[in-house]
């Protein structure tokens, strides 16, 4: 689910937004307890209402918890940081790549693949395949 792609309106349902997220509305109201920055308004008859920001906010969690293998309290933290950090002013020419988060604190999985475009090249990874022979060979 992208950002891009939430339908344009105020409001949304708890069933809407679970249906756009792929989630029960269990997980919703759970998410809510366990993340301060989610708080979707209530209408008068209690219903709760999400704002946009917030669908937005949910995207990011679920893509935190589902996607990247973070933990509830890593996830928790990660949207801490992200809220702290200041907006830098758009700027020309390419859009800045997005900072590491800290070295696998709070996943629960391992991060995803890396590209093979930017693999090391064969003849350093030839290097290390040598190094590591000698080491068993050693320790053998």
């Amino acid at each position: 689910m992208d950002k891009a792609a939430l339908p344009n309106k105020p409001y949304f349902r708890i069933g809407e937004v679970a249906e756009l997220l792929g989630v029960e509305t269990h997980v919703l109201r759970y998410w809510e307890a366990e993340f301060p920055q989610l708080s979707p308004t209530r209408a008068p008859s209690g219903q709760r209402l999400y704002r946009r920001p917030d669908v937005e906010k949910l995207v990011l969690v679920r893509r935190l918890l589902h996607q990247e293998g973070y933990t509830i309290a890593g996830a928790r933290r990660r949207l801490e940081e992200m809220e702290q950090a200041p907006a830098a002013p758009p700027q020309a020419g390419p859009p800045p790549v997005a900072p590491a988060p800290p070295a696998d604190q709070g996943r629960l999985f391992p991060p995803p693949a890396p590209d093979p475009a930017q693999a090391p090249p064969r003849q350093v990874v030839a290097e290390v395949v040598a190094e590591l022979k000698d080491l068993l060979r050693r320790l053998s």
